[in-house]
C-alpha cells in the first residue's frame, strides 16, 4: 500500500494572512483525493456554515497561510 501524502490533514488548523470569506482562521474538516491532487475542505472556525475546498499544496505557501491559529501579532513575526 502506497504511503499517504499529507496523512495529518484531517484536524489540522490554519490562519490565513489575508480575511478569507471574512474570517483567519480555519481547519481541516475533510479531504478529497483527486488523481495526484489534494484538496482540503475548510471550516472557519468561528462559523461552521463557512466551508470551501482548497488544493492542500496552497496551504504550503507562507505568504498565504501559517500552521495553527495564529494572532495578527503572531503573523507579523513570520
Amino acid at each position: 500500500m502506497a504511503k499517504q501524502k499529507l496523512p495529518y490533514l484531517v484536524g489540522s488548523k490554519w490562519t490565513a494572512r489575508e480575511a478569507t470569506f471574512g474570517w483567519r482562521h480555519f481547519q481541516v474538516v475533510n479531504r478529497k483525493n483527486q488523481g495526484s491532487l489534494i484538496f482540503a475542505e475548510l471550516m472557519a472556525a468561528c462559523e461552521p456554515s463557512v466551508r470551501f475546498w482548497i488544493n492542500a499544496k496552497v496551504l504550503q505557501e507562507r505568504s498565504l497561510w501559517l500552521a495553527g491559529w495564529q494572532s495578527l501579532a503572531e503573523q507579523s513575526q513570520n
